[in-house]
């Protein structure tokens, strides 16, 4: 292994990086995959056949009401029973599963019942749209519509009525924030409850002419932490491997339309931006999706608005490093699973800390802001599908000038010009190779580019064992004016994601001069080496345990100018129980043995400086949460012992009590006590939501939030109103306080009033 790190360490340009990026590949796929395919004890031989169901077509109108009692769903065929995956893989359920689909020209129609024994025990705790599930009986449909066996559509209900859906790229990897034109309606019975889908195929992008599709379905019954599959009931098998979906036939027939989706809106914002008064600004706008081809769809936003977004998380950060944001503004996160690159796709599991080198060589959320403060959008357009096995993203947005004598702004930038280009071809089952290209710089007039490529080899039959395994590469190279040499950045990283084992190989080098004008990177001049294993039995569920994890993960990083280490550390679970309460205790006594080398004087936090020099420390974690089924639910961290030159406690704690499926109210909060030699500091964040949803169409959320770094108190108050699906109202009032600390801790001082208006309407045609 020393060797093949040595050889990937000589390169001096990106062909030879790459080149060495294959020879690694095959390097680890002789020697180590085998060796963690041979320690796996899961049962060995062929993939299972492809299941399969007939959709009938129908003439008839459907009621969507959530009752399955029109003569339609009585007379067709069902799809088949259910398996269950978890707690016992292949076993049947313990509670009866009916599925019907249906067509018609324009839509999909699903119909679902699901049998419960003890129906006055079903949960369904939310009904607001896109809300989480993982607390309730829930149902999950994904369609692969190109039957490529990587991406699809996904949508779940529970017996609420909850309207969730999103997208899946990368055979597994998915984008919770796109949201369609669908329906959904449930009902309770005696029998237990009912779900009726009803899916435009407008909403849907499909090959014309096609008539198999992907196909899954899966049934939660959270009570009893039992999940029941169509297909790929195996325990190491994740719903969104699409790969492992069925198929559904007889769809023939299907009317798109033309295509054509014309949303206008119209915007109201108190106080105007720059006017440092009450006027009231008014802001028409437009959207419009074309559907060029029946899998290829261009975008068009003008005078562009995000008044309606959420705000973010609050983060204190307390390395030396970025920290990450996520987009959350609709126009990006439409089909931005098409944009995504290799150095995303192998995450650590819940509870382990990140790599602290991300890199995203595209990333949204550098176009229309800019530290902090918003840059308008004049027009974007944005081309994504495929053709063929070929998966296709073009962006172009053009941004505004934007003036420093606008009083509710500091910045001072020209008018820009920003464009992003990504290919990907498919091949084998689930496996591609993909190149990106972005152009400009959204904090300068200077030339900024950024090109590079990336592989991915990826089989869920591996050595035909039903056994997962994953090989990704990339090379990235920044150009940005003035900048000559070192601005690169490639690396390859293998994953084994199974059931009962797991491991991970990731290394990167990230050079200092490389930097994305349009992406981002969380570290630079560092070479990474991460190395990572998890045992993960699943003992007899009579002693009360689902499952146990066992971690240990290793990181370093080495410098690049110096070739000195400038950290590692390890990080070990030794117990991670999952019960079958649903109660978890997630760490009892981690270890995090950690080493640092400072080649520069750090402020950890205001006035608190760290010298230059080397840190050892080993922190310890224990972290417990009780069931998420329960009305009252809550978790409990303590991260404890040496830190840098001193000591440091972090407590994490977090309480939420639900009135379902209606009302829910949470707080929690993550205070960090630091003492060290060169001073004490406390760095809290708090925040509390409150939700109310009238029905899966109406809901009303307002979040609270505060930090004592920024000694900033936030709150957002959002109501959400879907006339129908695609006809939406949002109303958004946004209010903060600063601490006036000359006056106490406990004052404060109005500032920053907001209130936003935003209706939008959408003609499909």
């Amino acid at each position: 292994m020393k060797r093949l790190l040595d050889a990937l360490s000589v390169p001096r340009n990106l062909s030879l990086r790459l080149g060495s990026l294959a020879a690694a590949m095959c390097a680890w796929h002789c020697i180590v995959a085998p060796a963690l395919c041979v320690a796996a004890s899961q049962p060995t031989g062929p993939a299972d056949p492809v299941r399969s169901a007939v959709a009938t077509a129908i003439t008839s109108e459907i009621l969507i009401d959530g009752s399955l009692d029109e003569a339609p769903w009585r007379q067709a065929p069902k799809i088949g029973d259910l398996v269950q995956r978890i707690p016992v893989a292949g076993a049947a359920p313990t509670e009866r599963t009916e599925v019907t689909l249906l067509y018609d020209e324009e839509n999909l129609y699903i119909g679902v019942m699901c049998y419960d024994s003890e129906p006055g025990r079903v949960l369904a705790s939310q009904m607001a749209r896109d809300a989480r599930l993982n607390a309730d009986d829930r149902l999950a449909i994904v369609l692969d519509t190109f039957r490529d066996q990587s991406n699809a559509f996904h949508f779940a209900t529970n017996p609420a009525g909850a309207m969730v859906d999103g997208l899946v790229f990368a055979n597994g990897e998915t984008n919770d924030d796109w949201d369609g034109i669908w329906i959904v309606q449930t009902a309770r019975t005696d029998a237990g409850w009912s779900a009726e889908f009803a899916i435009p195929f407008k909403t849907l992008s499909f090959p014309a002419g096609e008539t198999v599709w992907g196909f899954n379905i899966a049934r939660t019954i959270q009570r009893k932490l039992e999940e029941n599959r169509w297909t790929g009931a195996r325990f190491q098998t994740q719903f969104f491997q699409i790969s492992e979906a069925g198929e559904i036939t007889n769809l023939a027939g299907l009317a798109q339309g033309v295509g054509l989706d014309v949303r206008p809106f119209i915007a109201r914002l108190w106080p105007r931006p720059g006017t440092g008064g009450d006027t009231v600004a008014g802001k028409p706008g437009l959207d419009v999706f074309y559907n060029i081809t029946p899998s290829l769809k261009l975008s068009v936003t003008a005078n562009t608005d995000f008044g309606e977004t959420e705000v973010d998380a609050r983060q204190i950060n307390l390395t030396r490093f970025s920290i990450f944001f996520p987009e959350k503004r609709t126009f990006f996160l439409q089909d931005a699973g098409v944009f995504n690159f290799a150095t995303t796709g192998i995450d650590p599991p819940g509870g382990i800390p990140g790599t602290g080198a991300e890199i995203f060589p595209f990333f949204s959320r550098k176009i229309g802001l800019l530290g902090g403060q918003e840059v308008p959008i004049d027009v974007g357009a944005k081309l994504t599908g495929r053709v063929g096995r070929t998966e296709i993203g073009m962006l172009d947005v053009r941004t505004r000038d934007v003036s420093s004598a606008d009083a509710s702004n500091l910045l001072n930038v020209d008018a820009n010009n920003l464009l992003v280009g990504r290919v990907k071809q498919n091949f084998l089952e689930q496996s591609y190779v993909g190149a990106i290209l972005t152009s400009g710089n959204p904090a300068s007039a200077l030339s900024s580019s950024t090109v590079g490529v990336d592989l991915r080899l990826a089989t869920s039959n591996f050595l035909g064992r039903n056994q997962n395994l994953l090989f990704n590469a990339y090379g990235l190279t920044s150009n940005n004016e003035g900048v000559a040499d070192r601005n690169s950045s490639y690396g390859f990283g293998a994953h084994y994601p199974n059931d009962r084992f797991e491991a991970q190989m990731l290394w990167r080098e990230i050079q200092e001069n490389f930097d994305p004008a349009i992406g981002f990177v969380q570290r630079s001049n560092v070479r990474m080496l991460r190395v990572a294993g998890s045992f993960n039995p699943r003992p007899n569920p009579s002693i009360g345990i689902q499952q146990m994890f066992h971690d240990i993960f290793y990181t370093r990083f080495t410098r690049l100018d110096n070739g000195l280490v400038e950290s590692w550390d390890i990080y070990a679970t030794l117990v991670d129980w999952h019960f079958n309460s649903g109660d978890s205790l997630h760490s009892l006594f981690d270890l995090n043995p950690t080493y640092e080398r400072l080649f520069e004087p750090f402020e950890i936090s205001p006035g608190v400086v760290l010298p230059v020099g080397e840190y050892r420390f080993m922190p310890m974690r224990i972290f417990f949460t009780s069931a998420q089924k329960r009305r009252l639910q809550g978790s409990i961290g303590l991260r404890f012992g040496n830190y840098w030159s001193g000591a440091a406690q972090e407590v994490q704690t977090g309480l939420s009590y639900k009135l379902p499926p209606n009302f829910l109210i949470s707080f929690n909060a993550n205070q960090t006590f630091a003492s060290l030699p060169e001073g004490d500091f406390v760095a809290r964040i708090y925040s509390s939501q409150v939700s109310y949803a009238a029905s899966p169409f109406l809901s009303f959320s307002n979040l609270i939030q505060f930090d004592n770094r920024s000694g900033n108190l936030g709150l957002q108050s959002r109501v959400h109103w879907t006339i129908e699906p695609g006809n939406e109202v949002f109303f958004v009032f946004g209010q903060g306080w600063v601490q006036d600390l000359e006056r106490g801790y406990r004052e404060f001082r109005r500032q920053d009033s907001r209130l936003a208006t935003k209706l939008q309407y959408t003609f499909r045609f």
